[in-house]
């Protein structure tokens, strides 16, 4: 019996759900209210690309074999070690008489779920990737259940970057709601230069929010500033929780009422604790967050903050994203400088 949340496609362990799974159903046929995605390319989690990179000093062809030996082995794209998995883009190819999300067969879609619970399953071996960026060209087949979220893609952009900023679009919508309930907000965006983190440093200043990018070396600051979105950039290790608090409070005056954090290295929590001023908030964009970490420093810290897992999805996300692009020409361009460089 079909399940909206995709309890059906579980294989193991039993009862939990397919985020949680080790291994899911990929098998094509799809439920009443199933739709089936034709795979055109994978975009790999940032934290997960890094690991695997890393992992493999760099060898490309060691980290496809990885992820293809990772989607053979659990049925979806999720990282063992990170967790983490990714999106993709695709044609429909198959539409459930029960699906609620209103797609139909042709429409060209991005998947606003994560890899991480989508059955999928990748049948050419992802020979057209080289193992060096995050975004994989790859053939096969994904499943969406009743309760999985898409978007059409925009006309008037081109897939990649369509792909690249839906990837991340939680980010600036999560970031809007929560400089929404400061009075005069200032805002430290953690990886500034990033994608998640540019369009948080547009989101939190269209928001009427005071911002700083930071970022870890001085070629990120030069894009940053030249990109004209941050109102103060500064260079600062975010692994290095003093030197980051100093960071933010020389840019603003003080501490920050809202800290984003959107790298994709681990032990960034107490840096981002300490850089943000009683009674502020927390946002951790970044799937390298360790969780454990950042409650027991908060605690350490004595740190009155509200910490918020940004779980990349609010209503509307995916049009505040495009909008931003759209709208913001420094945004769009760090977004292209990058899709040049991988």
């Amino acid at each position: 019996m079909s399940s909206p949340v995709g309890l059906h496609r579980v294989i193991e362990p039993a009862g939990v759900l397919p985020q949680a799974a080790r291994k899911l159903d990929a098998s094509p046929q799809i439920s009443a209210d199933e739709v089936r995605i034709r795979v055109e390319r994978l975009n790999l989690d940032a934290a997960s690309f890094r690991q695997l990179s890393e992992k493999h000093a760099g060898d490309g062809a060691a980290v496809r074999a990885e992820v293809c030996a990772i989607v053979t082995e659990r049925g979806k794209m999720q990282n063992p070690v990170t967790g983490s998995g990714g999106m993709l883009i695709g044609v429909v190819e198959e539409v459930g008489p029960e699906s609620p999300l209103g797609l139909a067969v042709g429409d060209r879609v991005a998947t606003l779920v994560s890899l991480t619970l989508t059955p999928l399953m990748i049948t050419d071996g992802l020979k057209g990737w080289d193992g060096r960026s995050e975004q994989v060209p790859a053939e096969g087949h994904a499943i969406l259940f009743g309760r999985s979220i898409a978007a059409k893609l925009p006309d008037d952009m081109d897939p990649e970057l369509a792909l690249a900023v839906l990837d991340v679009c939680g980010a600036p919508a999560l970031t809007a709601r929560v400089v929404a309930g400061y009075r005069d907000a200032t805002v430290a965006v953690i990886g500034g230069a990033g994608k998640s983190g540019s369009l948080s440093l547009a989101a939190a200043r269209q928001a009427g929010a005071r911002t700083v990018g930071i970022v870890p070396h001085a070629r990120e600051a030069e894009l940053l500033t030249g990109a004209g979105i941050a109102d103060h950039v500064a260079i600062a290790d975010a692994r290095d929780p003093v030197a980051l608090a100093d960071a933010v409070s020389g840019a603003l005056g003080g501490p920050a009422d809202v800290t984003v954090v959107c790298v994709d290295v681990p032990g960034c929590e107490h840096g981002a604790i300490l850089a943000t001023a009683a009674g502020g908030t927390v946002i951790f964009f970044s799937m390298a967050t360790s969780f454990a970490a950042a409650a027991l420093g908060a605690e350490g810290l004595a740190a009155d903050v509200t910490m918020l897992v940004g779980n990349g999805y609010v209503p509307g996300h995916a049009d505040v994203a495009l909008r931003l692009l759209r709208g913001e020409p420094g945004v769009r361009s760090l977004f292209e400088g990058r899709l040049r460089a991988d």
